[in-house]
């Protein structure tokens, strides 16, 4: 069975830092795309970033220049460096992969077949 927990969510000013991780267990193939999502409260899900199995990545407009989506294949790990955070990236960021999902972007990590349980995310003003 698949399973994937994240961790390294917590309390940081704006702009501030914060390093998220995922922790995949239950498969070895590293030809799963992995992404994050988040949810804000009152909001609906919204797609952060997907990296493919030959390490390339999409991100929505509003991270660029501030996230980094990367993977530990050996680790089965998956991070999401956020840096120069901002009030409205406060939100649980869920973890994702799939083993066939219908190519890489990051609106697509909303449907990936596996999801973690999610870590809080808040940022201070």
């Amino acid at each position: 069975e698949v399973e994937l927990v994240e961790s390294g969510g917590g309390s940081v000013p704006a702009g501030g830092s914060l390093r998220l991780s995922c922790a995949a267990s239950g498969y070895s193939d590293s030809t799963y795309l992995m992404g994050w999502f988040r949810q804000a409260p009152g909001k609906e899900r919204e797609g952060v970033a997907a990296i493919g199995s030959d390490g390339s990545t999409s991100y929505v407009d509003s991270v660029k220049g501030r996230f980094t989506i990367s993977k530990e294949n050996a680790k089965n790990a998956l991070y999401l460096q956020m840096n120069s955070l901002k009030l409205e990236d406060t939100a649980v960021y869920y973890c994702a992969a799939d083993p066939d999902p219908p190519g890489l972007h990051y609106g697509a990590v909303l449907w990936y077949k596996f999801v973690g349980q999610g870590t809080q995310v808040t940022v201070s003003s």
